[in-house]
């Protein structure tokens, strides 16, 4: 079996799901993890399938004939390796450029690695100024890596607040 990861992205549409998951099961593979979202009149995702060797050509080339979509696709190996502790932190400041950057490069220095990272923008309920809010999942390699990137993070501005989760 082959593990393929499909990432893609599309004029947003009724159906794209379903047109996909059709693609999916016409060649006996299995839907394992998907990440799917609409952004600006876009529907962006990655799709990860269990699939017979056989078959993992047929699902790559029938799904990049679909109209309109662009599809990058990967065979990949199942990780037999444990990963890390991971924990689930809640990010909330005032939005501004740069703060992902700014966020990213103090995971990587503090020897955390960003497995998910989902972000927004919204308006502060009583001032209207507009809010960055993230939820990152990140492994680390213990409580007191831990304390240290949530000390790093925190320290990034006056306005950053870091809630975190296990």
């Amino acid at each position: 079996m082959n593990n393929l990861v499909i990432s893609f992205v599309s004029p947003d549409r009724p159906g794209l799901v379903d047109t996909l998951s059709n693609i999916v099961k016409k060649h006996q593979g299995n839907w394992q993890a998907s990440s799917l979202h609409h952004l600006s009149n876009t529907f962006a995702g990655v799709i990860e399938i269990s699939v017979s060797e056989e078959n993992t050509s047929a699902i790559v080339n029938e799904i990049k004939q679909i109209e309109n979509l662009e599809a990058v696709s990967t065979i990949t190996q199942a990780s037999a390796e444990k990963l890390q502790p991971s924990i689930v932190l809640e990010l909330t400041a005032n939005d501004r450029a740069g703060i992902i950057q700014e966020i990213s490069s103090t995971v990587h220095q503090q020897g955390g690695n960003l497995l998910k990272l989902v972000t927004k923008q919204e308006s502060a309920a009583h001032s209207g100024q507009e809010l960055f809010k993230a939820k990152a999942t990140i492994t680390v390699s213990g409580d007191q890596a831990t304390d240290n990137l949530i000390d790093a993070l925190e320290n990034l501005a006056d306005d950053l607040m870091v809630d975190i989760s296990r």
